[in-house]
């Protein structure tokens, strides 16, 4: 699935229930905190996160997926491309972590 699917789908929702009002850039980086403490709280209690069963993998898959989506109206909303804002920070984070050799 490509980003402009992922914002044809969402929106197609928030059109429907009428949620365009409450998708504003404040709201949404609060529904990415709140969905990724939802995201952590799969992993609470566990020694580690392999011990998850089947089940629980498909309920971190949704967290993960909300998590997503949310990040991607997100930049929608702020005119900004996921995919660049993610290859910058790779590169930056490629050029704070490159050793030099001497």
């Amino acid at each position: 699935m490509n980003i402009s699917h992922i914002l044809e789908a969402f929106y197609a929702i928030a059109d429907k229930e009428g949620w365009h009002g409450h998708h504003t850039p404040k709201n949404l980086a609060a529904a990415i905190s709140v969905e990724s403490a939802e995201l952590l709280e799969q992993f609470m209690w566990l020694e580690d996160g392999n011990e998850l069963t089947e089940t629980q993998k498909q309920a971190v898959g949704q967290e993960i997926a909300d998590v997503a989506m949310y990040l991607v109206v997100l930049c929608d909303k702020l005119g900004l491309s996921i995919d660049d804002v993610i290859a910058n920070k790779l590169a930056l984070n490629a050029q704070r972590h490159t050793k030099t050799t001497k």
